[in-house]
């Protein structure tokens, strides 16, 4: 069974943990504080979760979540994750981040950033654009109805094969939005971030979940043009 890896396991990286151990795969989880202070999460999490730094981490997943804030993305470890699938959770927030002209232009995008920081990993983005709480609630098994999707971006066809497989694994359709770049197409602002989720609740966080269809997902891909 393929590990987890988690750099950072924050509200994101710590629920999708959750679903990932629920699913039977192992995880190690990483933040930026230590391993000590992980110690409610594993034990919450139990005996298919343990706590390490974030090279450790690094080198002992198969399949890598990369959740921390953008301004400390240089800080991912780069050698252990060579080869290997990195999925990008982060958003562009500049009242936390700081500003990254390149990102205030759109001449490139969060994930890009993350890639070129990665050379040799191959960077799906995916699960920016849901409410964590939103996430954890709307898990549901295959060909279930009320299955919701979520959208994927990236360079790399295999990669996104073994990110797609994972979500559906834990819970989730993929949309397949196409290239890295088209990430600016799922990121804040645009009509498929936080809102499909909560009904289009004017506070989406307020909502308790609501299912969004890969149909739903697409075509809000597709509003959110280039």
């Amino acid at each position: 069974m393929t590990t987890i890896a988690f750099i950072g396991s924050g509200h994101i990286g710590g629920t999708v943990a959750r679903l990932a151990v629920a699913a039977g795969y192992d995880v190690v989880l990483s933040n930026s504080r230590g391993p000590e202070t992980l110690g409610d999460l594993v034990g919450e999490l139990g005996p298919k979760a343990r706590a390490a730094t974030a090279a450790e981490a690094a080198a002992a997943g198969d399949l890598v979540v990369v959740s921390i804030p953008l301004k400390a993305y240089r800080e991912v470890p780069v050698e252990p994750l060579a080869g290997k699938t990195v999925l990008d959770t982060n958003n562009y927030y500049p009242e936390r981040d700081g500003h990254f002209p390149e990102l205030d232009d759109d001449s490139t995008t969060s994930s890009e950033l993350l890639q070129r920081h990665l050379p040799e990993s191959r960077v799906v983005k995916v699960f920016n654009n849901i409410f964590f709480r939103h996430l954890g609630a709307l898990a549901r098994p295959a060909g279930a109805a009320d299955r919701s999707a979520l959208a994927i971006a990236g360079d790399d066809a295999a990669a996104k094969e073994e990110a797609a497989a994972f979500l559906d694994a834990i819970g989730y359709d993929a949309v397949d939005a196409g290239a890295l770049a088209e990430g600016r197409r799922f990121q804040p602002g645009t009509p498929v971030y936080g809102g499909p989720y909560a009904g289009d609740a004017a506070d989406f966080w307020e909502s308790p979940g609501v299912p969004a269809s890969a149909e739903t997902i697409r075509s809000g891909l597709a509003a959110a043009g280039h």
